[in-house]
């Protein structure tokens, strides 16, 4: 099949698959702005799946096409396929499609779904593979985008899963502890959530240092696989200028 036949049979198959009054559904549940088609996530799923086996041993630049012809279309669904298909070539994920990654960053994705699709996955594939891609991702900490700012934490979370670059982990979060943004906060929340089953100690020492002045937001999403102390260690100061219990830091237990 041709590129723009796959397009099209894609589109008619996500349409064929909408759910009536889902997507009404779905604008309610973003925040920002969306455009669903209204497909659920199980048929997205068997919609990526056929597009993987039609597309698997397709050359470099007809992939790279599809994909890009995908975002354009500007479907909350259809960034969702982008976004599943490409998974299926994690292993060959390095340099060059950091790089796509990040263009689909500036360019097409504008919602929390796609953003953490993009970054969770593929942007962490990419350092998997390639882990000195991690020194790219300071500066984005700095871009006026909401969703590159939120990438730059959530494409670290296979690496703090796996006890991987803690002190990058952590430069990148204390480059965005006071981002203002509550969807960037809830980004640098999860990334601590999921450092800290395999560096409770590490986390805690970090946290330490700025527990007062972070986001009370954040936190919250930081202490969810903490233990019952360690969470009301941390919850016992808020935002800053909070008053404080007393309560000894279990980092220097």
């Amino acid at each position: 099949m041709t590129v723009e036949g796959l397009i099209k049979a894609t589109r008619k198959q996500l349409k064929a698959a909408a759910e009536p009054g889902f997507d009404a559904q779905l604008r309610w549940f973003f925040k920002e702005p969306v455009d669903p088609y209204g497909v659920r996530a199980k048929q997205i799923h068997q919609v990526a799946n056929g597009v993987y086996r039609e597309i698997k041993r397709w050359p470099q630049s007809d992939l790279d096409r599809f994909m890009d012809e995908l975002w354009k279309g500007g479907k909350l669904e259809e960034g969702a396929v982008v976004c599943y298909v490409y998974r299926r070539f994690a292993k060959t994920c390095a340099e060059r499609e950091f790089a796509i990654f990040e263009q689909w960053l500036d360019c097409y994705v504008t919602n929390w779904s796609n953003t953490d699709g993009v970054a969770s996955w593929l942007l962490a594939a990419s350092i998997a593979n390639r882990p000195e891609l991690i020194s790219k991702l300071p500066r984005w900490t700095k871009s006026k985008n909401r969703w590159k700012r939120r990438a730059a934490a959530v494409a670290l979370l296979q690496e703090a899963k796996q006890g991987r670059n803690t002190e990058s982990i952590f430069q990148i979060c204390d480059l965005l502890c006071k981002d203002a943004d509550e969807m960037v906060q809830k980004g640098v929340g999860w990334l601590l959530k999921e450092t800290y089953p395999r560096r409770p100690h590490e986390v805690l020492r970090f946290l330490d240092s700025w527990r007062a002045a972070a986001p009370r937001l954040l936190l919250r999403y930081a202490a969810e696989k903490m233990t019952a102390k360690d969470k009301k260690w941390l919850m016992a100061r808020g935002p800053a200028g909070a008053k404080t219990t007393g309560l000894a830091s279990p980092a220097s237990d």
